[in-house]
C-alpha cells in the first residue's frame, strides 16, 4: 500500500523529485558518454587495436557506476559498491558486478536521460506557460503558441487559456516527477547494490560490526534497568520499610499519627510497584505476551498524540523480533511527537518472503538524523542486532521515513 501524502508533503517532495532528476540526468549524460567509449573500443578492437582501451573502459564505466551509486544513496538507503574495477581483463570479464553496471549504462544511458528530460521538460512548460500571457505579444505571429503547439493564440483569451494550461502542468508535476524520480533510480538500485551477501568478507564485517553493537546494546540496557532499580525503585522499597518502622514504634507508645504514616508508607510502596512494572514494561511489555503485536501496536498508536494510522499485515514472529518492533516503533513515535511538528503518521507493518516490512512515515519537517539522536540510533542497533536493515529517508522540509527489515525468527 502506498503511503499517503498530504498535499503540503506533496509539495514538499516535488523539489526533491526535481533535483534527484536533474543529478540523475547528469550520470545519464556520462552514461551515455561511457557508451559511446564502449562503442568506439568495441570497434577498434575488431580492426585489432583496442584490447588495449578495454580496462580503460571498464574503469570509466565502473566510475561513473560509482557516481549514480552515490546519488542513490543521498536520498534513499545506501547502495553499496563492490570495490575498486578489476584491472585486468580476464578478471573483469568475470566479475559479476562488471557486467551488472553494463547491463545498468545501457538502461540508464536511454531511460534515465528521457526521464531526466522529460522532468526538466515538465517544469520548463510549467514557466513557459504560467508565464504566456506576459510576454505572448513579443512572438511572430505564427510562433505564439503554447508549448505543445496546440493551437495559435490570437488574443488575450486565448493567451490566459494558456496561462491556465500551466497550472495544468504544476498539477502534473506534484504527481510526475516523484514517480519520475522513482523510475529513474529503480535500474540502479536494482543493478548496482552488490549488497552485503555479495562478498563473504563484507558479510564477515557486517556480522561482526552488528554483534558489536548488539553487545554495546545489551550493555547499555543492562545499565538502563540498572539505574532505573537503583535510582527509583529500591529508594521507594527503603523508603516504605523506614516509614513501616516508624509506624511500628508509634504504635507501641500508642501515638495518634500511626494511620497516617502507615498511609504514607501505602503511597510509597505503591509509588515502587508503579517503577517497577515500568522497568519490566522497559524490557519486555506484558501487552506483547498477553494480545499479541498488533493489539499492542494499536494501544501504543491510540496514545499518540500525533494522529497516527496503523496497517499490519503479519504473522507471529519470534517474541525477541516483535519486542524489537514494538519499541523501535514507540521510539519513533515518541520522536515524531517531539521534534517532527507532524500532522499526521503512518505506520505499516508487511511480512515479506520470510521477513518483516516495517515503515512508519511523517510529514513533519524533517531533518532527521541518526548520528545526532541517541533514539535513532538505539533503533539501529536494536535492528541490526538481529541482522535486519535500518534505512532513514529524512531531508529538510520532510516527510520523514523509517524503513525496517526483520527476519521473522519463526
Amino acid at each position: 500500500m502506498p503511503r499517503p501524502r498530504t498535499g503540503a508533503g506533496l509539495v514538499r517532495a516535488v523539489p526533491d523529485a526535481l533535483e534527484r532528476l536533474a543529478d540523475g540526468l547528469a550520470t545519464a549524460v556520462l552514461a551515455v558518454v561511457g557508451m559511446a567509449v564502449l562503442c568506439l573500443t568495441a570497434v577498434l578492437c575488431l580492426v585489432g587495436v583496442g584490447l588495449p582501451l578495454v580496462p580503460v573502459a571498464l574503469r570509466l564505466v565502473h566510475v561513473v557506476a560509482d557516481r549514480e551509486r552515490a546519488r542513490l544513496s543521498r536520498s534513499g538507503p545506501p547502495v553499496l559498491s563492490p570495490g575498486p574495477a578489476p584491472s585486468r581483463l580476464a578478471d573483469a570479464v568475470r566479475s559479476r558486478a562488471t557486467r551488472r553496471e553494463l547491463a545498468w549504462l545501457a538502461v540508464h544511458a536511454v531511460g534515465g536521460l528521457l526521464l531526466g528530460a522529460s522532468g526538466l521538460t515538465i517544469v520548463l512548460n510549467i514557466v513557459r506557460d504560467g508565464t504566456f500571457p506576459l510576454w505572448w505579444r513579443l512572438l511572430p505571429p505564427d510562433a505564439a503558441t503554447p508549448s505543445l503547439g496546440l493551437w495559435v493564440v490570437h488574443d488575450m483569451a486565448d493567451a490566459l487559456v494558456v496561462g491556465l494550461l500551466g497550472f495544468g502542468w504544476m498539477a502534473m508535476a506534484l504527481f510526475l516527477l516523484p514517480v519520475l524520480s522513482r523510475l529513474q533510480g529503480m535500474p540502479g538500485r536494482k543493478l548496482l547494490d552488490v549488497g552485503t551477501a555479495a562478498d563473504p568478507a563484507l558479510r564477515i564485517a557486517h556480522l561482526t560490526a552488528t554483534r558489536a553493537a548488539a553487545l554495546d546494546a545489551h550493555t547499555a540496557e543492562l545499565r538502563r534497568i540498572e539505574r532505573a532499580l537503583h535510582d527509583g525503585t529500591q529508594n521507594r522499597v527503603v523508603a516504605a520499610i523506614v516509614l513501616l518502622g516508624a509506624a511500628r514504634r508509634a504504635l507501641a507508645r500508642g501515638a495518634e499519627d500511626t494511620d497516617v504514616i502507615l498511609g504514607r508508607a501505602q503511597e510509597t510502596a505503591e509509588e515502587a510497584l508503579a517503577q517497577l512494572r515500568a522497568v519490566v514494561r522497559g524490557v519486555f511489555p506484558p501487552v506483547l505476551a498477553d494480545r499479541g503485536l498488533t493489539d499492542a501496536l494499536a494501544e501504543l498508536v491510540a496514545d499518540c498524540p500525533v494522529p497516527c494510522v496503523l496497517d499490519v499485515d503479519v504473522g507471529r514472529c519470534a517474541a525477541s523480533v516483535e519486542a524489537t518492533i514494538y519499541f523501535a516503533i514507540a521510539e519513533a513515535l515518541t520522536n515524531i511527537t517531539k521534534h517532527s511538528g507532524a500532522r499526521s503518521a503512518y505506520v505499516t507493518i508487511r511480512g515479506e518472503g520470510g521477513r518483516v516490512r516495517v515503515e512508519v512515515f511523517d510529514d513533519g519537517c524533517g531533518g532527521a538524523n541518526v548520528d545526532r539522536g541517541s533514539g535513532l540510533n538505539g533503533i539501529r542497533r536494536r535492528i541490526e542486532a538481529h541482522d535486519g536493515t535500518f534505512t532513514l529517508a529524512s531531508p529538510p522540509g520532510g516527510p520523514t521515513v523509517l524503513a525496517m527489515g526483520l527476519p521473522c525468527g519463526l
